[in-house]
């Protein structure tokens, strides 16, 4: 059953009861354990935790890009946990839009070619116009012909923006997007994300390690072993810092059971 909000509107993304297990040597690992969680549409969440509480491979499901061994996840109305191999990558293809931490831009490609890919997987043909129009609203207008290997890092990320956002998806997910940058490029990153969010509606999830990226998120959700033990809103660097160096003492607190994780 789809869950609504107080307006009507469905979220964008939902996870229910997603549980997932990992075999590490002989024993087994626990990812996630049993999360409940939603993502707004037309929202900024970052999603924070130490190392090893299960953040990437959250995004990784609710992304479509790895199956729960139980649960179930769905992106606006669509049940994707149940879909097979070639749907699951059709609905990706159409909906998600992704931005990684090493870029994953094609080397031997121009800048044009790299954010038209996407539609060319899918069978269509890019229009000059259509990447030249979301090339300007990263600030590469005039970067088009150029090669990933002339172009600076932060410059390389905004062609991933780019990228993600040439089939208009409904969400775009990060995983460390601005990880490998310097501390300015990770704010235009950051800001560039906040705009397709406020101005056109998108709904982004990244996983970040760095407080002051999540600051520029409207909520933030914070997992420990592979649990979501706290969720706020709005909170600062500081305060959000806070949190993450208290983080192994919430996972054993009763708060971490309370309604914002195992619901």
């Amino acid at each position: 059953m789809n869950t609504t909000f107080s307006d009507g509107s469905l979220p964008a993304v939902r996870l229910s009861g997603v549980r997932r297990t990992f075999v590490t040597g002989r024993r087994p690992v626990v990812a996630l354990d049993s999360v409940t969680v939603t993502f707004r549409t037309g929202t900024f969440t970052a999603v924070m935790g130490p190392s090893g509480s299960g953040k990437s491979t959250l995004l990784q499901c609710a992304a479509g890009l790895d199956r729960p061994d139980s649960g179930s996840v769905v992106l606006g109305n669509q049940e994707i946990t149940g879909l097979r191999e070639k749907q699951l990558t059709r609905f990706r293809r159409e909906n998600i839009g992704f931005v990684f931490q090493a870029f994953n831009l094609l080397p031997a490609l121009t800048v044009a070619d790299n954010v038209g890919l996407p539609l060319r997987l899918a069978g269509a043909k890019p229009g000059r116009d259509r990447i030249d129009q979301v090339l300007a609203r990263v600030g590469l207008a005039d970067r088009r012909g150029q090669r990933p290997a002339e172009l600076s890092g932060g410059q390389q990320q905004r062609v991933a923006i780019a990228r993600a956002l040439i089939t208009e998806p409904t969400v775009i997910f990060g995983d460390e997007p601005t990880g490998s940058l310097d501390t300015r490029s990770a704010r235009e990153i950051l800001l560039l994300l906040r705009e397709a969010v406020h101005e056109a509606g998108r709904t982004t999830v990244i996983v970040t390690h760095d407080p002051v990226a999540a600051s520029m998120a409207d909520r933030t959700v914070f997992l420990a072993d592979g649990r979501i033990v706290d969720d706020m809103k709005g909170a600062s660097a500081d305060t959000i810092a806070e949190r993450m160096t208290h983080l192994g003492a919430w996972s054993a607190s009763p708060r971490a059971g309370e309604g914002v994780g195992r619901c």
